[in-house]
């Protein structure tokens, strides 16, 4: 098998530091050879994860995938929920391994008979009250607050690094409806999110969106217009009390 050198000043830098992913992280480099012409960035939150993908110049959507992770020293694990590109690969998990220095981090593994490296650069981190990973349960609509429980169909939404993204799937079919994500800003009750992809519609990329929020027993209340211009106001709670995996 053909060896993939990696740039050496990645391990030439002293002592590695203890390893801690979250945050979020654009793609620089795959087998060796710099990404160029097309932007992957991949959240991490609270043992979960996400990326989305996109062309640089047209900003049309290529793919995410995304789900739990467990980081144990160097190695390293996904367990897919959601995969646009393969969605057969749904509910797989899959070992890596994994080296962090300088705002770098080395992911590698073996994968059906092949080398896969990539290197993903830290471009976000630091946490405010709404840096989670979050499940939607629930809407208000006409002052009545109706409640969902999530399960194989559920729709996620993590913040982390000043970055946000947002999926909604069916773990169980393997089904994908849809995802958007970009930067976001949560100050003093005011939210904002500025769309850098968006699945369902390129020529939404760079809208900003204006909300208010509020924190309630633990949950986030989110509310102003949508996407699509229509009034929301939507409860999130965080995914590790809301979501109760099937036994």
């Amino acid at each position: 098998m053909k060896k993939i050198l990696i740039l050496p000043l990645l391990f030439l830098t002293g002592l590695l530091y203890a390893q801690n992913i979250e945050g979020a992280w654009k793609m620089t480099h795959k087998n060796g050879q710099p990404v160029t012409g097309e932007e992957y960035v991949k959240l991490y939150q609270d043992g979960y994860f996400a990326f989305g993908a996109k062309e640089s110049d047209s900003n049309k959507f290529l793919g995410a995938g995304g789900g739990e992770f467990s980081l144990n020293g160097e190695d390293y694990s996904e367990t897919l929920d959601f995969y646009t590109f393969k969605p057969e690969y749904v509910g797989n998990t899959t070992k890596f391994h994994i080296n962090m220095a300088d705002g770098r981090m080395v992911i590698t593994a073996d994968l059906d008979g092949q080398t896969l490296v990539e290197i993903w650069e830290k471009v976000g981190s630091g946490s405010n009250d709404l840096t989670n990973n979050w499940v939607f349960t629930g809407r208000q609509q006409d002052g009545e607050i109706s409640r969902s429980t999530p399960g194989d169909r559920r729709t996620v939404k993590i913040l982390t690094g000043g970055r946000f993204q947002w999926i909604a799937f069916n773990s169980g079919t393997k089904e994908f409806m849809g995802t958007g994500g970009g930067t976001y800003i949560a100050d003093d009750g005011k939210y904002t999110e500025t769309i850098e992809f968006f699945s369902r519609d390129d020529d939404r990329v760079g809208d900003s969106l204006n909300f208010t929020y509020r924190i309630l027993d633990g949950e986030w209340h989110h509310s102003g217009l949508s996407s699509t211009g229509n009034p929301i106001y939507e409860i999130w709670t965080r995914y590790k009390d809301a979501y109760k995996p099937a036994k």
